[in-house]
């Protein structure tokens, strides 16, 4: 990369940082500034705005997810060891993120109620997420992994709610043991709606 292109990849990873830890809201140019040893139109001179600035940072959060989990877990056989994988790596990311924070999650606290480009862009990421979870349950449930019965929305809800309960007790009441309930509630949720043709075995890592 050139010279700008590293100085503005540099700057957006310090803000990344920032605003897992303190909240796309609190993320301002003259933290980020003081952080980069810049001054404040410096920093400004890559991003127009706080708002483009927050936009960008939404953007390579969500990069970010996509590479570390949704991009290996596709290269899983479809069905259930797909679906298996992108659970396992999506609790392994949440639990890095209990020191750090999720702007998914803290984004949905700071935006529910605020309309706007940033909101936009937070819904439309986690509901692309959302979608290849459903795509992966209706996979499962095609190639015989899970009952032809199984109700993928619920299935999806239900998951969805569990990473959020284990970000609320690991990171907020500290509890010990989250990660592995989590994991011990995925297993039994799947063995809820497992083909009882198929072999147990698949389990979350």
């Amino acid at each position: 990369m050139r010279k700008g292109e590293q100085t503005r990849a540099a700057i957006l990873d310090v803000a990344l940082e920032l605003a897992s830890r303190n909240g796309l809201e609190g993320l301002t140019i003259g933290l980020l500034a003081d952080r980069m040893s810049m001054s404040k139109s410096g920093v400004f001179a890559h991003f127009g705005s706080r708002e483009d600035l927050q936009l960008e940072v939404v953007k390579l959060y969500h990069h970010r997810f996509e590479q570390e989990v949704f991009y290996p877990s596709i290269k899983e056989p479809r069905g259930l060891p797909r679906l298996v994988a992108m659970f396992s790596r999506w609790i392994k990311r949440v639990s890095v993120e209990i020191a750090s924070g999720c702007i998914y999650i803290s984004g949905a606290v700071e935006y529910d109620d605020r309309p706007g480009p940033i909101r936009d862009e937070l819904v439309s990421m986690v509901m692309a997420w959302q979608n290849a979870l459903l795509r992966c349950v209706r996979q499962s449930i095609e190639v015989g992994h899970l009952r032809f019965d199984t109700d993928a929305e619920q299935l999806v809800y239900e998951m969805y709610g569990m990473i959020l309960a284990l970000h609320h007790d690991a990171r907020f009441l500290r509890a010990p043991g989250a990660v592995e309930r989590a994991k011990a509630g995925f297993d039994r949720l799947i063995d809820n709606y497992r083909n009882p043709n198929q072999q147990p075995g698949i389990q979350a890592a």
